[in-house]
Order: structure tokens, then sequence, then C-alpha cells
């Protein structure tokens, strides 16, 4: 009976989708699958692998930059779903949360979320980006705007755990990009400086 209705629905040009296949159909929609902190960590407990966490302010021009151009190329799109669990974290939210067992909340004096203070060791730095591993250990923190070929040097090196075993200047001497860059927007970003 599964097979015929399988067959049914190839004819009618239809592609069946099975729980064993979310991840495929999650990574091929063409767009990052952002998180907040408490999805993460409840993702981390049924499947770990390695955490991105977006460390932005809504008035930084160079991360809506990095949003509507490295953040909009297939290719990182797709290398990002497939190796990394993606969290996007307002340094300046107000609010308090739970990561990793602490409560943070908001600094007046920083004027941040003291979680975002945590996790860039108090250098605050827009857009930054945390790489972790499984477990919420620090891998490292990546500072600034890079554009795709930057990204995918950096990506691949933490996504295929090449820090583990390869210094970063000699990786960086033979590393070939691949992934295109993508244009800026024509329009003026709201806020970039």
């Amino acid at each position: 009976m599964k097979r015929i209705l399988l067959l049914v629905l190839l004819a009618m040009g239809v592609s069946p989708v099975f729980a064993g296949d979310k991840n495929k159909t999650a990574v091929d929609d063409g767009k990052i699958h952002w998180m907040n902190l408490d999805e993460v960590q409840t993702a981390m407990k049924k499947e770990p692998r390695k955490v991105l966490i977006d460390v932005y302010t809504g008035w930084c021009g160079w991360c809506k930059r990095m949003d509507a151009t490295t953040y909009e190329s297939p290719d990182v799109i797709k290398y990002i779903n497939q190796n990394f669990y993606a969290v996007k974290l307002d340094a300046e939210r107000k609010d308090s949360l739970m990561f990793v067992g602490k409560t943070y909340g908001y600094s007046p004096d920083s004027k941040a979320n003291t979680v975002a203070i945590d996790l860039l060791h108090g250098q605050m730095s827009y857009p930054s980006t945390v790489f972790m591993e499984k477990g919420f250990q620090m891998i490292t923190n990546v500072p600034g705007y890079h554009n795709v070929p930057e990204w995918e040097m950096i990506l691949k090196y933490v996504g295929g755990d090449m820090y583990k075993t390869v210094k970063w200047e000699e990786y960086q001497k033979g590393f070939k990009a691949s992934w295109a860059d993508v244009a800026p927007p024509t329009t003026p970003m709201p806020g970039a400086h």
C-alpha cells in the first residue's frame, strides 16, 4: 500500500516528505533557519551540532549589510543549515533569559545584555559571530562584516573541523574560495555608517 501511495505521489509530481527527510527539506528551502537561544538549547538536546551565533544590534549598518548580502548567498545558506544551528542575538535586548544554566539581563552601564557581553568577552563589536561546539563550548568569536568568499573560508574552517588540526594562517594560505559573492543592495542600508 505504501509503495502504491509513493508511486501515485511521484506520478503527480509531489515530493513526499518522510520523517528522516526533515533536515533535507529544511536545508533546501533557501533561507537560514535562525533560532533564538531557547530554541537552540532544545535542539542541542535532540541533535548536538556546532552553533553559530550572529550578535547584532538594530542600529548596526554592517550587521544589516551582512544580512542583505552574505546571509543571502545560497552557498552560505546551505552550508550553515547543514553544519550549524544558527542563532540571531540582539546584543541590546532588554529582557532576561537563560542560557546554559545562567540567567542574563540587560546592563544599562554597558548598554547591552550580559549574555552578549559574556559571549563576546566584553569586546562589543557588531556584527560579531560566535562559534560554539557541542555542549556550547566556545570555538572562536569572529568580529566584523565578511563577504561571501571570506565567510566561506571561515565557515569551512570551523564547520569542517579544520580548526582542530590546522593553524588558521596555514589554512588561509591554501584556501581557494568557490562561492560567488552577493552584490550589495542598490539602495542605501538604513543605519549604515
